[in-house]
């Protein structure tokens, strides 16, 4: 299926022609340790808050310690680093018209039956005239999710997350869905 996709984007992008496909196969594969990355960097800060302070401390990490993992990624790496979502939380998460797009296919394969944890896209997209890198990766919704992006959040912590997040759409997510999705880009 990598394949697939790398082949449908280069035939449907004459200019990505000249790109070697070892270079387009090591960018996604770079791309794909990134998010491996901010996961495992991610995942340990929630559950250390979630053990010391429950979910409204959990909800700090969410708003202050994820937003700087992606800054030092980014700075490390050279890609912008960043989480998306079609229902998004914070302001720094609203999709553009390409996440956007590659959200709503994410959609359309997991309702196919495709594995959401599977879900990824690569492609090599035009930016400001600019040949772009782009990657995706769906970051389904864990059981741990369902606290704070579930039907069901409590009072307190739903006044937690209102405050830090006035404009908060993030909601009402089940075990499973597609919660968002990593956002890799990088200028070719």
């Amino acid at each position: 299926m990598q394949r697939l996709l790398i082949g449908l984007t280069l035939s449907a992008l004459p200019f990505t022609l000249m790109a070697n496909s070892d270079t387009t196969e090591s960018k996604q594969n770079e791309a794909r340790a990134l998010a491996k990355e901010f996961l495992g960097q991610l995942q340990p800060e929630l559950g250390k808050a979630m053990k010391s302070g429950g979910p409204i401390h959990a909800v700090d990490v969410c708003h202050d310690k994820a937003p700087q993992i992606a800054k030092d990624l980014s700075a490390a790496s050279g890609w912008d680093v960043n989480r998306v979502s079609l229902k998004p939380r914070a302001e720094r998460a609203q999709a553009d018209a390409w996440e956007t797009a590659t959200l709503q296919w994410f959609e359309q394969q997991a309702a196919a039956g495709q594995d959401v944890k599977k879900l990824e896209k690569f492609e090599i997209v035009k930016v400001d005239g600019q040949a772009t890198y782009r990657y995706m990766k769906a970051i389904p919704t864990a059981e741990v999710c369902l606290t704070c992006h579930g039907a069901n959040v409590p009072a307190a912590l739903n006044d937690k997350v209102k405050a830090l997040y006035p404009h908060d759409t993030a909601t009402g997510y089940t075990l499973g869905q597609i919660r968002g999705a990593f956002s890799f880009k990088q200028a070719q």
